[in-house]
């Protein structure tokens, strides 16, 4: 009687993990800034491009069950920390994609590794994600603080820019570009003069734009994105800073912040991107595809790419994997074992800290001049190899790094 008892329960387990191997449902949350200043970077765009990633993968057509779904975390840690609670404990979500907010980004992290699902974060600068925050659920997909410093911090330092006053956005992304890239200017032979800190999402910079005059430091640099980047733009071209000698280095800039601030106030801004929509073949072609399915018809984000790229890998694994285990870990384990190839960022890996590793570049802003028309805005300058442009993991923190 012992026996066909433990038969019967060896016999069950056996067949419970047959049926978790076969599950083929997948419920993607895109955890994103839907109606604030990071609404153009990531926001609903970054939903059309997880749907066109579950569509481009093809698993619809073999019996899969595909779901994306879209939540505004508001720019707030303790709203987007409650959403993920939620997707992951009641509506049955699987991973969650993107999310701008590093503060926010953290704690969607920690909940993650908590619940043992996926986080793909493309939006989130914070290179603390793949540090001393990493975890084995996530994965870092786009770019970092430390890419954005590493290569614009000295490209403008080695052109002459080694006085530096940092303007910063008071939260956790904001930190670690200033960090990160006053680790750079020092590195290479520059001096920071002074550094202020604003609120998210600020009206008005006119006293912060006044202490960077007065600092006469020659780059100001902007430790800040979205909303905040475009903003802080417009007004020290109003206030003349510009015309005055100074230079402004914006240390995260979004084809839509362009597309906001135009040419004539934009042009000549150099800046880092891992993805420009006009860069090939491949990356013109998905970018009309995406377009199309905008209502202003505006081509895709670095960020919103980037989100492309990670679903569509994740779903790749997932097929790999013979279908949904619902074991976070265990699928990004899988993601990281298979070299990541898309029509996007190319042909790339994933290391052990869960940093995605593609080249980046530093591109200038055109003049009006020279752009051919709508969305034509860059000009390449430099390619940083994958292999240089993000931290070398013998620096990581992160503590699933093996050193020795």
């Amino acid at each position: 009687m012992r026996l066909t008892t433990a038969t019967a329960i060896a016999a069950l387990a056996l067949s419970s993990l047959g049926a978790m191997a076969q599950d083929k449902t997948v419920k993607i949350g895109n955890l994103n800034d839907m109606s604030s200043l990071y609404a153009d970077v990531g926001g609903p765009g970054s939903t059309v491009a997880a749907q066109m990633a579950a569509e481009d993968s093809g698993l619809a057509a073999k019996g899969w069950k595909i779901e994306v779904i879209g939540g505004d975390h508001q720019n707030k840690p303790d709203i987007g920390g409650g959403i993920a609670r939620q997707w992951y404990d009641v509506d049955g979500v699987d991973v969650i994609v993107d999310t701008p907010n590093s503060g926010v980004a953290l704690a969607v992290n920690q909940i993650t590794k908590d619940k043992n699902r996926v986080f793909l974060n493309s939006g989130a600068a914070s290179s603390d994600l793949t540090g001393k925050a990493c975890t084995p659920n996530t994965i870092h997909w786009t770019y970092d603080t430390y890419a954005l410093a590493n290569t614009t911090g000295k490209a403008v330092v080695k052109a002459g820019g080694d006085t530096w006053f940092f303007l910063t956005s008071d939260y956790a992304f904001g930190h670690a570009l200033e960090r990160d890239t006053e680790a750079v200017v020092l590195a290479n032979g520059g001096k920071v003069n002074g550094k202020v800190r604003h609120p998210l999402n600020t009206p008005d910079f006119s006293s912060f734009l006044l202490q960077a005059q007065t600092s006469k430091a020659k780059i100001i640099g902007l430790a800040n994105a979205g909303g905040d980047t475009t903003n802080a733009i417009k007004q020290a071209s109003e206030f003349g800073i510009t015309a005055g000698g100074q230079q402004l280095a914006a240390l995260l800039l979004f084809l839509t912040d362009v597309n906001a601030l135009g040419l004539n106030v934009a042009q000549g801004l150099t800046f880092t991107e891992s993805f420009y929509w006009d860069a090939n073949e491949g990356t013109r072609a998905f970018s009309e595809r995406f377009a199309k399915r905008m209502k202003n018809g505006a081509k895709p984000t670095m960020v919103q790419a980037g989100t492309y790229s990670a679903v569509l890998h994740y779903l790749k694994a997932l097929e790999a994997l013979g279908g949904n285990p619902k074991d976070g870990a265990k699928i990004v384990a899988k993601m990281k074992e298979m070299p990541t190839d898309d029509a996007l960022f190319g042909k790339g890996s994933i290391r052990a800290d869960g940093r995605k590793i593609h080249p980046v570049y530093l591109f200038e802003v055109k003049k009006p001049a020279e752009s051919k028309g709508a969305w034509d805005y860059y000009k390449l300058k430099a390619t940083v190899p994958a292999d240089e442009a993000f931290r070398p993991l013998k620096d990581s923190e992160c503590p699933l790094v093996k050193k020795g």
